[in-house]
């Protein structure tokens, strides 16, 4: 088969070998014109790649495959994604033995199949996707979706499959049975509710697992305060570890009712007064995130949890980003007493490890005290990220203990 190719700069050929697997569209000739969701090839020196073209956004095409010159890669067909998702499988082979059902199943570039996540919540799966190309009602891309679809069924003991709202067409169901309005799902031994259909990502925060347990770790006999807490799955992870308190902010109120239902769900491990020990509080930290903290009910916490949404999608929006982390950091950072502990997560792309750090040391700096570093990590193993793409790596966590100057 004939495919339409795209010569890149030779430069770029180490890149495009070493399996980074996006061309930007400032790396294409200008008036590059290919149907949206077409396979083309891509050449950069003697390598060869097979990618999706995308007709808008920033990445122009998303590598499958590659080869070179002497031997060029192959089609992705169904034996391909077949061997695709085994791989993808066997990494996360040891979740369900730990006590989750709930897990992502497909991270995209991380696992081989660009602009593709797939996230496990019991015997459901929701999909979701991030190429305008798999949109296109017989296109490349959307055959490729039915691919994936199909191979999951077959290799996953799963119910149905939903695709995940997005901008334009509601949540709808791709193979199999329809989701019921929230399914509930283990993680670690607890569990937790989800609505795959209207809750946010694709129902829960699945990436932040390893880092929910590390504050189960930190809590016992603790007040913590979970900021922009959403379901409030950082609070009952803290409950189950022994904390005597924990109260939930955010500012909508259907994460609060969420978050006080899974409280309850989860009472014969966290103990029969659980309820007791947990509050919610309706407040927006984004504008003023001191006088949220100031709340009556906060007083006393001495482990902090701050995870806020995303605060940049471009590079534009990347200083507004890192002013915001500062601001939001030196407010928990002043609020927590000698020896408090702050657990401040990032899942801005746009921002770096060493720039979000840079943020955390300008934040203790504002709000006037000493800062260490107990503890860092990333990514967990089934959103594993390629040594060649430093753009996948978006999830930073810290672990902050203050010191106050005698």
């Amino acid at each position: 088969m004939s495919l339409p190719t795209l010569r890149l700069p030779a430069r770029l050929e180490g890149p495009l070998s070493a399996g980074h697997p996006w061309v930007y569209r400032d790396h294409v000739a200008p008036g590059t014109s290919v149907p949206d969701g077409t396979w083309v090839r891509v050449e950069a020196g003697r390598t060869v790649a097979l990618g999706l073209w995308a007709s808008d956004g920033a990445i122009a095409v998303r590598a499958f495959r590659r080869g070179s010159a002497d031997a060029p890669p192959q089609l992705p067909d169904a034996s391909w994604v077949d061997a695709t998702i085994t791989r993808a499988l066997a990494l996360r082979a040891g979740l369900e033995e730990a006590g989750s059902d709930a897990y992502r199943l497909v991270f995209g570039e991380g696992d081989g199949l660009p602009g593709i996540t797939v996230d496990r919540y019991g015997r459901f799966a929701a999909l979701q996707t991030y190429a305008s190309g798999y949109d296109r009602e017989g296109s490349d891309a959307a055959a490729l979706l039915r691919l994936v679809v199909r191979s999951l069924a077959r290799a996953v003991p799963l119910t149905g499959v939903l695709r995940a709202r997005r901008e334009g067409a509601p949540a709808q169901v791709v193979w199999g049975a329809t989701p019921p309005p929230e399914v509930t799902v283990r993680e670690q031994g607890l569990r937790f509710l989800a609505n795959l259909f209207e809750g946010q990502k694709t129902g829960l925060f699945l990436d932040h697992r390893e880092h929910r347990a590390h504050v189960r770790d930190l809590a016992r006999g603790r007040r913590v305060a979970n900021l922009f807490a959403y379901s409030g799955a950082f609070s009952v992870y803290a409950l189950a570890g022994g904390a005597r308190h924990a109260v939930d902010v955010d500012v909508a109120p259907a994460a609060l009712r969420d978050a006080v239902r899974n409280v309850a769900a989860n009472a014969d491990a966290l103990g029969a007064d659980a309820t007791e020990r947990h509050e919610t509080l309706r407040a927006d930290l984004l504008s003023d995130p001191a006088s949220a903290l100031a709340a009556p009910q906060l007083a006393g916490s001495d482990l902090i949890v701050l995870d806020p949404p995303s605060l940049a999608r471009r590079k534009g929006q990347r200083h507004g980003a890192l002013r915001t982390y500062r601001r939001l950091n030196a407010a928990a950072l002043a609020a927590l007493p000698d020896g408090g502990l702050l657990a401040s997560a990032s899942c801005t792309a746009q921002v770096s490890h060493e720039a979000f750090l840079g943020a955390l040391a300008e934040a203790a700096a504002d709000a006037g005290v000493c800062a260490q570093v107990l503890h860092e990590s990333g990514h967990a193993p089934d959103h594993p990220v390629p040594l060649a793409f430093p753009e996948g790596r978006y999830l930073k966590f810290v672990v902050l203990r203050v010191t106050r100057p005698a």
